[in-house]
């Protein structure tokens, strides 16, 4: 896959794209975020030490045709740092979506940071979800999540499963 190939399968649904970047996979990040300057917004709340805002989650609104998305794309096939997902809904709404899972409780009832926005991560998980997961996942807010597969050089397309039954 090239870089315009994902460029069409992320920008041609007509949906607003947004991506959850993983910063503790992509160490340039902050760096990016202050040069391009796209709308964004970081998943943690409150003040952050330099260090765990090094790591944190950020969701970032991509621009068909910014420089920051055409770097995030490059990055992005080289390197498993983010999600990208596809929405009619606005920034406040998304942000207010991925924050919601950012915790999630283990069987043995102790609180959890589940690291959905590692692409490794939710490329496994979305397939095996119930459906109590899929509608805390998909809550009417993602039409669709989109991975880029490293091993199959593919982008991945992961639907509502409920939405597609209805």
């Amino acid at each position: 896959m090239d870089i315009d190939t994902l460029h069409s399968q992320l920008f041609n649904s007509g949906y607003n794209v947004y991506s959850v970047i993983d910063g503790a996979n992509a160490p340039v990040l902050l760096g990016k975020l202050a040069k391009y300057e796209p709308k964004h917004t970081c998943l943690f709340r409150g003040e952050l030490s330099i260090e765990m805002a090094e790591v944190a989650p950020y969701m970032v609104k991509l621009e068909p045709d910014h420089d920051f998305t055409n770097w995030l794309l490059e990055y992005a096939m080289e390197s498993p740092c983010c999600i990208f997902a596809q929405t009619d809904k606005d920034f406040l709404a998304l942000r207010k979506h991925f924050r919601s899972f950012l915790r999630v409780e283990s069987p043995e009832g102790e609180t959890l940071h589940f690291r959905y926005y590692d692409p490794r991560v939710l490329s496994v998980y979305l397939p095996s979800c119930e459906e109590e997961e899929n509608a805390v996942l998909y809550a009417d807010v993602i039409k669709q999540y989109l991975v880029f597969n490293h091993e199959d050089k593919e982008l991945k397309e992961f639907q509502n499963l409920l939405q597609s039954e209805g």
